[in-house]
């Protein structure tokens, strides 16, 4: 099914998750994100020095995070001295994130609102990046086109997803398996009940892409090291060691 014929209903559903669910277990892990001393991105940690997906200066960057949830992402770049904004559509989230930024002594702006159509004047930011926040919640045709408009030219897009080899590997469970159990053609919207969650298969995010009018940089295909601390309930870090669980784009909008 086409994301695009599923209209908007995600926003809300995807507000109520956040909202009524998962803030109360994403919670308490925002003081581990937030403490860290070195960017580790996704389920296993990687760290920035081995993906390097960053500028090399941040200082005086301007960023918007894209989904940020406790917005510990937005954190890491000002503290590398960026000037970063936070958006996301769940209100305790950004609760959340306020008493982080409370805590740490940080503060940036942070916006309640869908990173689908966010209130900023074109070419505001020279950096727009998400991690597992709108590049998975959101609709790719809808978020991506709004992060083109909302940067410079010249500006920088980076965001990490899950892989779709995981997306096709789902079960109904939302547990990966061994083998495929959803056709590639036409992957986009994947609907489970209380959420919906986007992934696009990497044709279609290319064209999406530049589209949009961004030039890819890089795809990497993250690999679970061995050995992990843990596995999650959807995935197993010797599933994620065999095949990519996850990746990161980076693109640069041109112009």
């Amino acid at each position: 099914m086409d994301a695009r014929d599923g209209g908007a209903d995600h926003v809300e559903l995807n507000r109520r998750y956040w909202d009524d669910q998962a803030a109360a277990w994403h919670g308490p892990l925002a003081r581990d994100h937030w403490s860290r001393t070195e960017v580790c991105w996704g389920l296993w940690a990687t760290p920035e020095s081995r993906v390097r997906v960053l500028p090399a200066e941040l200082a005086g960057t301007r960023a918007i995070e894209l989904g940020c949830g406790t917005a510990y992402v937005s954190a890491w770049l000002a503290r590398a001295g960026a000037h970063p904004v936070g958006i996301d559509l769940s209100e305790k989230q950004l609760a959340t994130a306020r008493a982080m930024q409370e805590e740490f002594g940080l503060d940036f702006p942070l916006v309640l609102g869908s990173a689908e159509s966010v209130p900023y004047e074109d070419g505001t930011f020279d950096l727009a990046i998400s991690e597992y926040g709108a590049s998975l919640w959101c609709d790719p045709h809808r978020w991506i086109p709004e992060a083109a408009r909302l940067l410079r030219p010249g500006g920088r897009l980076v965001f990490m997803r899950y892989s779709p080899l995981f997306a096709l590997s789902l079960t109904s469970e939302g547990r990966a398996s061994t083998t495929l159990v959803r056709e590639q053609f036409g992957l986009t919207r994947l609907p489970w009940g209380d959420r919906v969650e986007f992934v696009l298969p990497h044709g279609e995010m290319l064209r999406v892409l530049r589209a949009s009018g961004f030039v890819v940089e890089d795809l990497i295909e993250i690999q679970a090291p061995k050995p992990t601390q843990r596995d999650y309930a959807e995935i197993s870090a010797d599933w994620a060691h065999r095949w990519p669980s996850e990746e990161i784009w980076t693109a640069r909008r041109s112009g």
